[in-house]
């Protein structure tokens, strides 16, 4: 036992006031994500744990501890589309995690726009400043290191059309700052902002 350090095994407990894993793997992009069933009722989620997986093609992926309605949809139907959320749609995207039926279109409820995609027959949110138009490449069931079956399903997808608000390209090159993303922290409500104050330089070594 290493002093100065809290050290537990997850199985046991952390013995803590929170659990302290979303907190220290954070702040995370958030997987707002948008999908339909195959009746047409729209669906608008975010998903704390998303995240890039490949460059070329480009996939993401986000990962829903319970078989939820997004992941339903996206199996039905094999596409969905995420958005950027951003300080300014904060309030909208909190909004659209609400329990409700599945018959209960998030967008209405967020008071959001659904536009329609290009590629995709899944419309995106017109506010966004960024929207990922995707098609499913797995929807992988996570397991324990014992081989036991998780309530938790990894949906990967294939980036097939980017939008982006062309005020966040600067010479052709994308700013990410400027768009002021919020990134999800630890605990039951904290957020993070990204901001050009925080940024800075570091070279890869040659």
């Amino acid at each position: 036992m290493r002093d100065g350090f809290h050290f537990y095994e997850p199985r046991q407990g952390h013995d803590l006031p929170h659990d302290p894993f979303n907190a220290i793997v954070g702040p995370r992009p958030i997987g707002w994500i948008s999908s339909q069933d195959r009746d047409g009722h729209l669906n608008l989620a975010p998903y704390s744990f998303f995240n890039a997986f490949n460059y070329t093609p480009p996939i993401v992926g986000f990962s829903s501890i319970g078989y939820k309605d997004s992941v339903r949809n996206i199996e039905a139907t094999g596409e969905f589309c995420w958005h950027l959320a951003t300080r300014a749609l904060a309030e909208q995207m909190n909004a659209s995690c609400a329990a409700v039926a599945p018959e209960v279109d998030e967008f209405a409820l967020a008071g959001l726009t659904p536009r329609s995609s290009q590629v995709v027959g899944v419309p995106h949110v017109a506010e966004a400043r960024v929207a990922f138009e995707c098609r499913l490449s797995q929807v992988v069931r996570l397991q324990a290191a014992d081989g036991t079956s998780l309530d938790t399903w990894l949906v990967l997808g294939e980036v097939v059309g980017v939008h982006i608000d062309k005020q966040l390209l600067r010479e052709g090159v994308y700013q990410t700052a400027a768009a002021h993303p919020i990134l999800r922290g630890g605990g039951p409500a904290d957020y993070f902002e990204i901001s050009a104050e925080q940024n800075f330089k570091m070279a890869r070594p040659k």
